[in-house]
């Protein structure tokens, strides 16, 4: 029976993320944001809270060190996850969208200024919040001090993100809830502020239901976790991320094959951003916070992923869709090394 509402959790959470992409592009046209905006910020925010939840609930309501190490994990897991699986997916997209002919040509079309200074905000955030703790262990007042500088920073991103010059969204389809309505009515329906309202309806209805579908999946996949016997520690690693980041895998993915790849790209670095902020805070504060074993080399691939995309962009001004299938690569050996501990 679980397997079953997994399938329908999947797609629950795809037909939302279609809801979702078509409402935040309107609400984003009509408020005259950027796509810059619309897919670091508005987005990313939205799409980044199943995968925060978890880890609050794991750290204030299960008791004991195991229910801190699994909140731990998990917040760990987050940016993990995005730079593996999620670009991973944004190359293949790409690539799909060629093999498909809906796009011209093997490239994804970025704003390199923009995804520089995204690219530059994770790392700082990310970089802090691993080292800094590794080389001054059990200093809590540092913890306290590194969390105040983690979420000031990510209201001066906000800042600086709202302030850049972005390119301004291009509609190619009318808002899905519009075109329901005009299907039953002959009412055409036009009107600036109607339409603003509209699309802030279908968005929030489209972010519940992206939340329940996220969290039946991972409702379903932790009774089968438990009955396969799998370690908790490896469902906060590697499965329970997976299912959270799903909103943002889908809406990127979707976005990528539609040939924004803007919105794409700044959905899961806005995400990745978010969550190296506000989460890693709560941890820092909350937990022991100590990184070692399996979540240090996960933040190492993290960090080493994103050097190496940046070090792409600073050099080339772009980044190659079969660069991003490396993503997919060092997930599989990190899932190998995982599988391999705990047999052993």
């Amino acid at each position: 029976m679980e397997i079953i509402f997994l399938i329908v959790s999947l797609f629950l959470i795809f037909i939302s993320s279609e809801l979702f992409t078509n409402g935040i592009e309107i609400l984003g046209e009509r408020l005259s944001l950027s796509q810059a905006v619309v897919g670091s910020v508005l987005a990313s925010i939205g799409t980044a809270l199943p995968e925060t939840i978890i880890p609050l609930v794991s750290i204030f309501f299960y008791e004991g060190e195991r229910g801190k190490e699994i909140g731990t994990g998990a917040i760990l897991g987050a940016p993990f996850m995005l730079s593996t699986v999620g670009f991973f997916l944004i190359g293949l997209g790409v690539l799909a969208g060629y093999l498909l002919k809906k796009r011209k040509n093997l490239e994804i079309y970025l704003e390199f200024y923009v995804f520089k200074r995204n690219f530059s905000f994770f790392l700082f955030s990310y970089s802090l919040a691993i080292f800094l703790p590794l080389l001054f262990p059990k200093i809590f007042f540092l913890n306290y001090l590194l969390a105040f500088i983690l979420i000031s920073t990510y209201f001066f991103y906000l800042r600086q993100t709202f302030r850049a010059k972005s390119a301004n969204l291009e509609l190619e389809e009318d808002l899905h809830f519009i075109k329901f309505l005009n299907f039953f009515t002959s009412k055409e329906f036009n009107s600036q502020i109607l339409s603003l309202f509209l699309a802030l309806f279908q968005t929030l209805l489209a972010l519940i239901f992206l939340l329940k579908g996220a969290d039946l999946f991972v409702e379903n996949l932790e009774i089968l976790s438990l009955r396969w016997k799998l370690d908790p520690l490896i469902f906060s690693l590697l499965i329970a991320p997976i299912a959270t980041e799903l909103p943002e895998k889908c809406n990127s993915l979707l976005w990528v094959l539609k040939g924004k790849d803007i919105l794409a790209f700044g959905n899961i670095l806005g995400a990745m951003i978010f969550q190296t902020t506000f989460p890693v805070s709560i941890g820092l504060i909350f937990t022991p916070w100590e990184i070692k074993g399996l979540a240090l080399v996960a933040a190492l691939i993290t960090i080493f992923l994103n050097f190496f995309y940046l070090w792409l962009l600073k050099t080339y001004n772009k980044i190659s869709p079969y660069a991003l299938l490396l993503s997919g690569f060092t997930y599989i050996i990190y899932m190998v090394l995982v599988v391999y501990k705990f047999k052993v």
